[in-house]
């Protein structure tokens, strides 16, 4: 039996997404806020939300994954609220902390729903939590899981998808792993460790291991979506609509791109990849064939489960586990200190 004592609730922290038209330009402002980008600016990226309704498929997705979890934990016999708590919309972490609070949860336990170490996929979460604590008031302690992206339920889970895929692919198919861009200073600093470049380089070995228990011995290469931001400022590369087109010219004519940075569909998944790359592979006579992201494939909600456990278990003094635990110099944001 798996035990998650001394917690009991659990905090599924994620990004958050409009749930309506009326709320797109506020989401935005939220997630940009302090950036100084003018509501001209955010409504064009709020045209990419109006394709689906004004609606970021990331919030059905996420009740998806906190059924999912209360399932698996129920059958492993730990029955304990889990709840969904956004950084930049309804519910906010501070919604979902004073409901737990209210149905009296006294130590939660929260996971995110990005995988990887970075500054916006890590740090922000636990300062989003600390921000929510000092706001409310409340009486909670809340710990927190470390990046989980090379666990093996992640691993499975993304094998699986990609196997899926490329069965679908025809001969000769290059797989493009993707994820979320970030500035070259922020991967910098992402750590641990004085040679930082944490977030790059577990993608990197991410990819290689999925496309090894997948099966896939042909050519696959890291790219990245979502770039944002002003021009000047160096981001992660290729981009995948460039490397789409670069392969085009050098005669390759199928394409699996796999969605490794992201743990469920959302907007940078269903817009950037299924709508904008796909249009780009279209243009160029490339046929994609996209992925499936982790989601709720049992492997995954098994293994996010593992992790909750382990956590708890280092709680409770019965595990040592030196490598999950963040170091100061963790997921730093790459900006000079003031």
């Amino acid at each position: 039996m798996t035990s998650l004592a001394p917690y009991d609730a659990v905090l599924v922290a994620s990004y958050g997404g409009p749930d309506g038209p009326d709320a797109v330009l506020p989401f935005l402002r939220n997630a940009t806020a302090g950036r100084g980008i003018p509501d001209a600016r955010l409504a064009e990226v709020g045209a990419h939300y109006a394709l689906f309704g004004g609606v970021s498929p990331i919030n059905d997705r996420n009740a998806e994954l906190v059924e999912a979890l209360a399932a698996e934990l129920a059958a492993r016999g730990v029955r304990l609220p889990v709840v969904v708590g956004n950084r930049n919309w309804r519910p906010y972490v501070a919604d979902a902390l004073v409901e737990l609070a209210d149905g009296g949860a006294k130590r939660v336990l929260a996971v995110f729903t990005s995988a990887y170490g970075s500054s916006s996929g890590c740090r922000q979460y636990r300062e989003d939590i600390e921000r929510a604590l000092a706001a409310t008031g409340l009486d909670l302690v809340v710990d927190t899981v470390t990046p989980y992206a090379e666990s093996a339920g992640f691993l499975a889970a993304n094998a699986e998808a990609l196997g899926e895929a490329w069965g679908a692919a025809g001969d000769g198919v290059r797989v493009l792993f993707v994820t979320h861009s970030i500035p070259l200073g922020m991967d910098a600093a992402s750590g641990p460790g004085p040679e930082g470049l944490r977030y790059a380089a577990t993608h990197r070995r991410v990819a290689g291991e999925v496309a090894r228990l997948a099966g896939f011995d042909g050519d696959w290469e890291l790219v990245f979506c979502s770039r944002s931001g002003p021009p000047q400022v160096p981001w992660l590369a290729p981009d995948v609509n460039d490397r789409i087109r670069e392969l085009a010219a050098s005669g390759v004519t199928d394409v699996v791109v796999a969605p490794i940075g992201f743990v469920n569909d959302h907007m940078e998944v269903v817009y950037d990849l299924d709508t904008e790359a796909a249009a780009t592979a279209s243009e160029v006579g490339v046929r994609l064939v996209r992925a499936a992201t982790a989601g709720v494939r049992p492997a995954f909600v098994s293994g996010l489960v593992d992790a909750l456990a382990a956590r708890a278990a280092r709680t409770r003094g019965e595990a040592s586990d030196p490598e999950g635990r963040c170091g100061d110099g963790c997921c730093g944001t790459g900006r000079p200190r003031t």
